[in-house]
């Protein structure tokens, strides 16, 4: 039986999930992993060292030029044959870096985020710089606390909440590459909302709050401002 394969660290999730040619006339779709992905991120982005990117993830150094090399392949295709990339899935674990504000979610425990300003669900998730967390056991809400952030751009604030154990987000305006971020990391979004953060997490409770199946956030050249995963170091925080 072949040994199980190693699950390789990736630092956060990205924040654009798909390229494609010529306004979306592409001729076939390539996956790319986030494994994948981690590898360019590090290697060609960052300009690491294939050891450098080894250590970060966790994995021998042979991984790593064999992840790297078939994202290469991967973006090769793309660019010569005009595909679509899709980054999607892959043996991955996140960074579990979390603040040690948060408090550990029990068993049994739903945890509810909400974009968080002065009482109100902030409108544009990329640039929130709080959430609120609402645990919520048997229907009814057993714990309440405001965390920051720390300037995180949207993709990294997907891998925030993943970590802080997260499993619904009620936000306002929110763009399409945080929510394909928000499906990878399996959390349940409820965008396109305003108002009191507290009235919206009962309206959840009650079951009578509208799931907006298109957030959009319109204020895409705000999106990244302050985001820092391009050029931090998994593991230097």
């Amino acid at each position: 039986m072949p040994r199980p394969q190693k699950s390789r660290r990736i630092c956060c999730y990205p924040d654009y999930w798909s390229f494609a040619p010529d306004q979306d006339k592409a001729n076939d779709t390539v996956i790319m992993s986030l494994d994948e992905f981690e590898t360019i991120r590090s290697i060609d982005y960052q300009g690491k060292t294939q050891e450098q990117c080894a250590r970060d993830m966790f994995v021998a150094r042979t991984t790593v030029t064999a992840i790297y090399d078939s994202a290469r392949k991967k973006l090769a295709a793309a660019l010569v044959e005009g595909r679509r990339i899709v980054i999607s899935g892959g043996n991955y674990i996140l960074d579990n870096t979390v603040s040690e504000e948060i408090a550990q979610k029990g068993n049994g425990i739903m945890r509810i985020a909400v974009t968080y300003e002065n009482g109100q669900i902030f409108q544009h998730f990329g640039r929130t710089e709080q959430f609120k967390l609402y645990d919520v056991a048997d229907g009814k809400i057993i714990n309440e606390q405001v965390v920051g952030t720390m300037g995180a751009g949207h993709g990294a604030l997907a891998g925030f909440l993943k970590n802080a154990q997260a499993d619904v987000l009620i936000c306002g305006g929110i763009g399409g590459g945080a929510q394909m971020a928000m499906q990878e990391a399996g959390i349940t979004l409820y965008g396109g909302n305003s108002g009191s953060a507290d009235e919206a997490v009962q309206a959840f409770l009650a079951q009578t709050l509208v799931k907006n199946e298109n957030p959009t956030c319109d204020h895409h050249h705000d999106h990244g401002e302050g985001h820092s995963c391009g050029n931090h170091s998994c593991g230097e925080h």
